[in-house]
């Protein structure tokens, strides 16, 4: 059976991290649809047969009804491939969603919160999807398959052994169990880094986003694709994002002002279609001004820079001295510990003290 697997699209999401560049989140939106135009296309020309979709497809909180009905008229191009999808924590199926009040094209079918199996073409499809929110419990772990000499695909949107109780509340599920399962594929959703390929002939697969939501999602974003039988599953990634989000890291610990650190970003090697943003690092001797080097810096695809230094100041020394610096800093520590101020706060007070002393 060749199929597709597709989540975490989050169509209509706000890209509010990149909104220092204006209208980039627009045309990150519509990079969104033309991500999901190509998943039809690569249908289309090479006769796919399953699609699935493993959970937020669309941001339940910002999706437009003309963004659905976009959706549905792709679904309505491909008549011969039957549409799996599972609704995840951010696009659950509840009373208002358009899951609910959209109808959508014959060759969709879209699980809710019970457990259900739909036979296709001799393969049985079992999924489950939100209904809400959250999700803490959902018996995937406990599925008896009921044919298992035949192909079984298990579809869901839910956290793999997350430890953290953040994701404990988005359908938890364990590997281990879920490989007892018998399953011969399982599409995952949630996590938006490719998860597959990390031993031989895998079966529990995250594809990841097609398009990239940010600058914790760095790396390559697209679809698996494929064809599913008993015996070997034939899976491939296929790249999607024609940008990339990229970090660089730039030590300044041997300059002395903000026009050295914006010359000295100005000679990394960008491409004019990723999307960076710079790391500072270092001992710093100076004040940065991350307002004034963001509006002086000449490259319009950093999006971010931020400031991971450290100061160069000898605190301690200085508090020695016998002068006006050392009897500020003397002062400010002393503020500190009968305060119980921030530790980092003193420390960027008493550079910018030092600073106008000079």
């Amino acid at each position: 059976m060749k199929f597709v697997h597709m989540s975490d699209l989050h169509l209509d999401t706000k890209f509010e991290t990149l909104s220092q560049i204006d209208g980039l989140p627009q045309k990150r939106r519509l990079e969104q649809r033309k991500a999901l135009r190509r998943i039809i296309e690569y249908i289309k020309e090479n006769k796919i047969e399953l699609f699935l979709i493993s959970g937020d497809l669309y941001e339940h909180k910002y999706i437009r009804k003309s963004s659905i009905e976009y959706v549905n008229n792709l679904f309505k191009e491909i008549p011969e491939t039957k549409i799996f999808i599972t609704p995840g924590n951010h696009d659950p199926f509840i009373t208002n969603s358009f899951y609910a009040t959209t109808k959508w094209n014959e060759n969709v079918h879209i699980f809710k919160n019970n457990i259900e199996k739909i036979d296709y073409k001799g393969i049985h499809i079992y999924g489950y999807g939100f209904t809400d929110f959250y999700c803490s419990e959902s018996k995937i772990e406990e599925i008896k398959i009921q044919e298992p000499n035949d192909i079984n695909i298990l579809i869901t949107h839910g956290s793999l052994d997350g430890g953290a109780d953040e994701f404990r509340e988005y359908n938890p599920l364990r590997e281990s169990k879920l490989k007892k399962l018998g399953f011969d594929y399982i599409a995952l959703g949630h996590i938006h880094k490719p998860y597959y390929n990390e031993e031989k002939n895998q079966k529990i697969i995250y594809p990841g986003s097609p398009i990239s939501l940010g600058f914790d999602e760095l790396g390559k974003h697209g679809i698996i694709a494929g064809e599913i039988n008993k015996k070997e599953n034939k899976i491939e990634f296929i790249k999607l994002d024609d940008r990339e989000f990229i970090e660089e890291q730039v030590d300044i610990s041997q300059f002395e002002s903000n026009e050295e650190i914006i010359e000295k970003i100005q000679e990394i090697p960008f491409k004019e279609q990723n999307l960076y943003k710079i790391i500072l690092v270092g001992k710093r001797k100076f004040i940065i001004n991350i307002e004034e080097i963001m509006k002086l810096n000449e490259i319009e695809n950093i999006v971010k820079i931020k400031d991971n230094t450290e100061t160069g100041i000898n605190i301690k020394e200085i508090s020695k001295e016998n002068n006006i610096r050392g009897i500020f800093v003397r002062r400010m520590l002393e503020r500190q510990k009968k305060e119980e101020l921030d530790e980092q706060f003193i420390e960027k007070a008493i550079e910018i003290g030092i600073e106008s002393l000079k």
